[in-house]
């Protein structure tokens, strides 16, 4: 039953290359891809590989961040031997749950503590269920929506909190906030930055330490939601500047709360910075059980912030080795590739940071542009490439198919090669 049901499968997807314009396979490499076909249902079969040639950096519909290698042996060693996950080494008795990845955010944003979580959006929950069921005042400009639907209003009566709204969209002051602290109407102040989206014209934000200040003087807490996090100074690489955690915190924010699998460039999780005795609440609440990551997750998450700890981000996190390309070697690859694929040419480009983070900013980049003539069109050559093995996903750009190499690791440049070549010769042949 296994080998028919393979078999059928495996005809099916031919018949989905063959309409997307791929060329036929021989017999031999279909009874091959049925062999292996078998051997993947015993969940040994890696996903399919996908070249990220898109230029966005953290593509939210590719995995978001690749890890860094550090971060894949340390998940790879987390489950395959065991590990003082929950176990003090000196005392040999149950201590806290594998603190390495806490102190590395502790050292790097110079917070009392920290806490991981396994997504942002599970942290933000914790730390508005430290309001209780008072208030948690939001300028009406931060009432954002975060992806997949999700909304903070949603978030904030989710987790028991009362919204209170204050200012209008597009212009918020502190003094806005002054009558629900005053009154008593708010415990805690939740600021989110807008790292999905720019509002541009007639706006006003209130000035992050002076809310601080007003909040606090009231006795309410203060609560930063970065969104993506930055744990290096994005102006540094031409791009506009992202507040850090380290930057918060110093302006009076009592938690901090950002991403790990975005700008931070490793696993997906939600880290917490701030204050010692809040991030204690925050570890006997009943929630944090249920949004705790699993000990892979921790190991990959503690090994990338210690990349960043031995000044090693830029060299070793794909994501920031993706900024940090500079556009003379972008340009020498893709000469190089275009030198040697038929109907590819070097395209000046721009790409995109991506993943909610740093909306309207582009870095210059450089990559290919593909005739695909005679093909009926750019998107018959772009489901040519998607039905490639490896699969290339790229983007339309003035009429033509583009290619952005700032996304793409340099060891698949002749892999990328190969595959573009496939791709033009499968759509000229479904003309």
């Amino acid at each position: 039953m296994a080998l028919v049901a393979a078999a059928r499968d495996e005809i099916a997807a031919e018949r989905a290359r063959l309409v997307a314009g791929a060329p036929p396979r021989p017999l031999a490499t279909l009874a091959g891809a049925l062999v292996a076909r078998l051997a993947s249902l015993d969940g040994g079969g890696p996903p399919m590989r996908v070249i990220n040639a898109t230029g966005v950096i953290v593509h939210t519909n590719l995995g978001r961040a690749p890890w860094p290698e550090a971060a894949i042996r340390a998940a790879e060693a987390a489950t395959r031997e065991p590990l003082f996950l929950e176990l003090d080494p000196e005392t040999g008795k149950r201590g806290r749950r594998y603190r390495r990845a806490e102190e590395h955010l502790v050292a790097l944003t110079g917070a009392e503590d920290a806490l991981v979580t396994n997504n942002c959006a599970a942290a933000l929950v914790l730390a508005v269920g430290l309001a209780g069921r008072k208030g948690v005042v939001v300028g009406r400009g931060e009432l954002v929506e975060i992806g997949g639907g999700v909304r903070i209003p949603d978030i904030v009566r989710r987790a028991g909190g009362r919204l209170v709204e204050v200012g209008t969209t597009n212009r918020t002051r502190v003094d806005d906030y002054e009558g629900p602290l005053r009154e008593g109407r708010a415990a805690m102040v939740l600021r989110v930055h807008p790292s999905n989206f720019t509002m541009a014209g007639f706006t006003e934000a209130p000035d992050a330490a002076e809310l601080a200040a007003l909040a606090h003087s009231h006795g309410a807490l203060v609560i930063d939601d970065l969104g993506s996090g930055a744990l290096l100074d994005t102006a540094a690489f031409g791009l506009a500047h992202e507040p850090t955690p380290a930057e918060r915190l110093s302006g009076g924010a009592d938690l901090v709360l950002f991403s790990g699998d975005k700008l931070v460039g490793g696993p997906q999780a939600g880290l917490v910075v701030g204050r010692a005795d809040l991030i204690a609440r925050l570890r006997k609440d009943p929630l944090a059980r249920a949004m705790r990551p699993d000990k892979a997750t921790l190991a990959g998450v503690a090994a990338t912030l210690g990349l960043y700890r031995a000044g090693l981000a830029t060299q070793e996190i794909p994501v920031w080795r993706m900024i940090a390309a500079p556009i003379e070697a972008l340009r020498a690859r893709a000469e190089a590739l275009a030198a040697r694929v038929a109907g590819a040419t070097t395209a000046p480009l721009a790409a995109t940071v991506g993943g909610g983070s740093l909306p309207g900013e582009t870095l210059p980049s450089y990559g290919l542009a593909l005739d695909g003539r005679p093909a009926a069109s750019t998107n018959r050559l772009l489901t040519a490439l998607r039905a490639g093995e490896p699969a290339v996903l790229g983007r339309i750009e003035g009429g033509r198919v583009v290619l952005d190499l700032r996304t793409v690791d340099p060891a698949a440049d002749a892999e990328l090669g190969r595959a573009i070549a496939a791709a033009l010769s499968a759509a000229r042949i479904r003309e």
